[in-house]
């Protein structure tokens, strides 16, 4: 289990993906994003085409071995369920999933929560609730997600650490190695990317100029 203190860290380079996100083995993409660098793995089986059910869990375990064989955290999407009975890293639920102040509950205080937030106000409403990190976005446009809603830019980050959210923050949604160092100056802490990885010609190289391109942005920002 991930320590509390290195959310920040584990949120750098942070993928997310399911069997319907890639025409490859999703094993074999997570595979060549961690030898790229990912600092943390999101499984997300929603969608058309997605797994469910004893596949569902076998695919998760699979990869919760690769993620503990790198010793990055492995997180469930909206499946309290699955991530107790496989004892993973953490859940992370959207505004339209589980309410987060019950999850903390079925999950208890060491399992990891992170909580989607499109507003100050929801930011807020994650803070009260408990969780430990909170996904922004969409950054911009994408066609990844059906349910998207509308482009937030990291214009909301920097609003919400000006409203004094001090939880650690990725952003999400549109982004790329050409907008990436946008987010991180906006006061991300990390992006989460799923089809710039999952759908990537070669994932190990494209995690590892993403992976730069944080250490780059958040190096400037350590300088201004």
């Amino acid at each position: 289990m991930i320590a509390k203190n290195n959310v920040k860290d584990a949120l750098s380079l942070y993928f997310i993906s399911g069997t319907q996100d890639t025409d490859r083995d999703l094993h074999t993409v997570l595979e060549d994003a961690l030898a790229g660098g990912i600092t943390a793995f999101q499984y997300r089986e929603k969608g058309a085409g997605s797994l469910t059910g004893k596949d569902k869990e076998q695919m998760a375990r699979t990869l919760q071995k690769q993620c503990r064989q790198q010793n990055i955290p492995f997180i469930v999407n909206d499946d309290v369920d699955l991530a107790l009975a496989i004892g993973a890293d953490g859940v992370h639920v959207g505004q339209e999933d589980s309410r987060a102040e019950e999850v903390r509950l079925q999950i208890g205080p060491e399992m990891l929560l992170g909580v989607s937030a499109h507003t100050i106000s929801e930011a807020e409403h994650a803070l009260q609730s408990g969780a430990d990190y909170i996904g922004v976005g969409p950054m911009y446009p994408t066609s990844t997600k059906s349910d998207a809603k509308d482009v937030c830019g990291p214009e909301m980050i920097a609003s919400m650490r000006n409203a004094n959210i001090d939880l650690p923050i990725v952003g999400i949604g549109g982004i790329s190695a050409e907008n990436a160092q946008e987010v991180i100056a906006g006061g991300a802490d990390g992006i989460s990317l799923i089809s710039a990885i999952s759908t990537a010609n070669d994932p190990r190289e494209k995690a590892a100029v993403l992976f730069h391109q944080i250490l780059t942005a958040k190096q400037k920002r350590s300088d201004s």
